[in-house]
């Protein structure tokens, strides 16, 4: 195996646990609609895709949801309880951190949005260690698309086994495994640092 360059991370699942339930749960106490319907409404939703592929902006998102749920606060309001989903993932952070100061370049790859991103960068300081992002909104496509791994090789000016990309979905990491990467589905913290350490890199 070659020892890869770079470490491309997945964020939901892999360094950040999320629930839409918690956010379906406090923007119901703002809404006419109940959890259970504000929960399809936003978790892997048409609109939700549209959002996460930057087919319309936070305020159109904020509006519709607005229309749909009867939904009574503020943007700003509703931009904290959609945002405030996310848990870290302890051991996945301290691997980031181990890597990071071993000088190897690490990288966000990542099916999200501008509220999501913009939660986690005002509540979790890791998440400003990386040496590249890239979010499916900003680029107009979502993971497994070939657009989107095109920007990874491009963002990181490495191709095929120079990077190592770990997420917790199959059918993304199979994609990355077509163009040549090194692969790592993510089962759990320890099976994935084994992976890493597999490959030589500083994982434990």
């Amino acid at each position: 195996m070659i020892r890869p360059e770079a470490v491309v991370f997945d964020l939901g699942k892999v360094l950040l646990d999320f629930d839409y339930a918690i956010a379906a749960k406090n923007l119901a106490s703002h809404s006419g609609s109940k959890a259970e319907v504000i929960h399809k409404f936003i978790n892997q939703s048409p609109l939700l895709f549209r959002y996460e592929t930057g087919l319309m902006t936070t305020d159109e998102f904020f509006e519709e949801f607005r229309a749909e749920t009867k939904f009574s606060g503020t943007a700003e309001r509703f931009a904290e309880l959609f945002g405030n989903i996310f848990t870290p993932m302890e051991p996945m952070i301290a691997l980031h951190a181990r890597l990071k100061q071993s000088k190897i370049p690490t990288f966000i790859f990542s099916n999200t949005n501008e509220l999501g991103i913009r939660h986690i960068r005002g509540a979790h300081p890791f998440f400003a260690g990386f040496d590249g992002y890239i979010f499916s909104y900003e680029h107009g496509a979502m993971k497994p698309h070939t657009k989107l791994y095109e920007v990874v090789e491009r963002i990181t000016n490495r191709h095929g086994s120079q990077i190592v990309y770990i997420d917790d979905r199959p059918e993304n990491i199979e994609a990355g495994a077509g163009r040549g990467w090194q692969v790592v589905l993510q089962e759990s913290p320890e099976k994935t640092m084994a992976a890493l350490s597999a490959l030589g890199l500083p994982a434990n």
